[in-house]
């Protein structure tokens, strides 16, 4: 049997329409999205290299990310009600970047326990890493965290009083994760945890300089 081959004169075919269009119709916003995707998969990747030793199940560095990814979590909503629904151009781009930005750091901390082989919820307390973690829970609530009714009221609040309500629940809420953070650095010398914790502070406090102007600036 004869394997069929390409002769010389045989010409590619001609990308088809839609192929020759694809460039133009998803144009720089997609590239740029391609661009952050592959970074992050690339960071992911590195995570998810093999050590030798691991963080264990009660370890501090297990307990920062479960209970950080819980604290991010309501940041994360609180940033899109401001985006969403936010009166001052400040304040609803303030809050699109603190959701954008710790949606992030909660996949990077995902990518932690599923490196160790460690189940994302665990079966610690939480704030029990950290000596005095007991004592900074209230009613449930980790350092900072909104309650629920402080939630329903952002929910419900509209125009400048959504606004300041959302800066002065932030600041507070950013002031308690910077504890937790410092707490983690204080103990851990897991360099993914190091670097990563190192700059959510460094982001956080960037970000309260920029609440604190904007909360003075409403008057609130």
């Amino acid at each position: 049997m004869s394997i069929p081959t390409m002769t010389e004169t045989s010409e590619p075919a001609s990308p088809a329409p839609e192929q020759r269009r694809r460039p133009a119709r998803w144009g720089t916003a997609a590239l740029a999205l391609a661009v952050v995707v592959g970074l992050l998969l690339g960071y992911a990747g590195g995570l998810l290299t093999p050590r030798l030793t691991r963080p264990g199940d009660a370890s501090a560095e297990a307990g920062f990310a479960r209970d950080m990814m819980t604290h991010h979590a309501q940041a994360v909503e609180m940033g899109l009600v401001a985006f969403d629904k936010g009166s001052d151009p400040e304040v609803r781009s303030i809050g699109g970047d603190i959701a954008t930005a710790q949606q992030g750091e909660i996949g990077t901390m995902h990518t932690w326990l599923r490196s160790w082989g460690l189940d994302p919820a665990g079966s610690e307390p939480s704030m029990s890493w950290m000596s005095d973690g007991a004592g900074l829970v209230k009613n449930g609530l980790m350092p900072g965290m909104a309650t629920p009714e402080e939630m329903a009221k952002l929910h419900a609040a509209q125009g400048r009083e959504l606004d300041v309500l959302f800066l002065q629940l932030m600041i507070k809420h950013h002031l308690g994760g910077i504890h937790m953070i410092d707490g983690i650095l204080e103990v851990s010398d897991e360099p993914d945890v190091v670097r990563t914790a190192q700059t959510m502070k460094n982001t956080q406090r960037n970000d309260l300089t920029n609440l604190q102007n904007a909360l003075q600036r409403l008057g609130g």
